[in-house]
């Protein structure tokens, strides 16, 4: 009897921290436009989020960015941008303003949401989840500079981080993408 007391305990122990963790489609953002965007629209695609800047030395990365996009739309892959001025001040325009330069400097078709802050006090939810092993289960991945990227999962789950100067066309995160990890 107390064997089964104890599995039962351990079941709802389990079910209840399993309960508890989010996931990336638990949240939301807003479009450069102003628009809501619900994360959980991209049920069941691999995802690519990366904090991106307009005045960075890493800026350039915006074309990897969108040819890895293009390539890989279709097969159920998406990248989603970030705008945000925590490191040097590098991303000082307004929506319209960060809008109007990714789509003449870079061409960029990927979505883009509203600027937000990654790191300090002021962090967006969906980045301490992203950031925090005790919230997204996986790992500590705080942000180091523009262009992190943090890959997810078709389920919603953090699996990996590609840190700043990793290309986004990287043979990581290619192999990642078509699942060859």
């Amino acid at each position: 009897m107390k064997r089964i007391i104890f599995s039962l305990c351990l079941i709802l122990s389990v079910a209840s921290l399993s309960a508890q963790t989010k996931s990336f489609y638990d949240f939301k953002a807003t479009t450069l436009d102003g628009q809501p965007f619900d994360l959980n629209s991209l049920k069941g695609k691999k995802v690519m989020v990366v904090n991106t800047a307009s005045k960075c030395g890493l800026t350039p990365q915006y074309v990897q960015l969108e040819k890895l996009y293009e390539k890989y739309k279709d097969q159920n892959f998406v990248i989603v941008g970030f705008p945000a001025n925590n490191f040097a001040s590098q991303e000082p325009g307004t929506n319209s303003e960060i809008r109007e330069f990714c789509t003449k400097n870079y061409g960029v078709t990927f979505p883009m949401m509203s600027k937000i802050s990654v790191k300090g006090t002021d962090i967006d939810p969906l980045y301490s989840w992203l950031t925090s092993k005790e919230e997204n289960a996986v790992l500590d991945a705080p942000i180091q500079w523009n262009f992190q990227k943090f890959l997810i999962n078709e389920n919603g789950q953090l699996a990996d981080v590609a840190l700043p100067k990793v290309l986004p066309d990287d043979e990581k995160i290619i192999k990642w993408i078509e699942g060859k990890n």
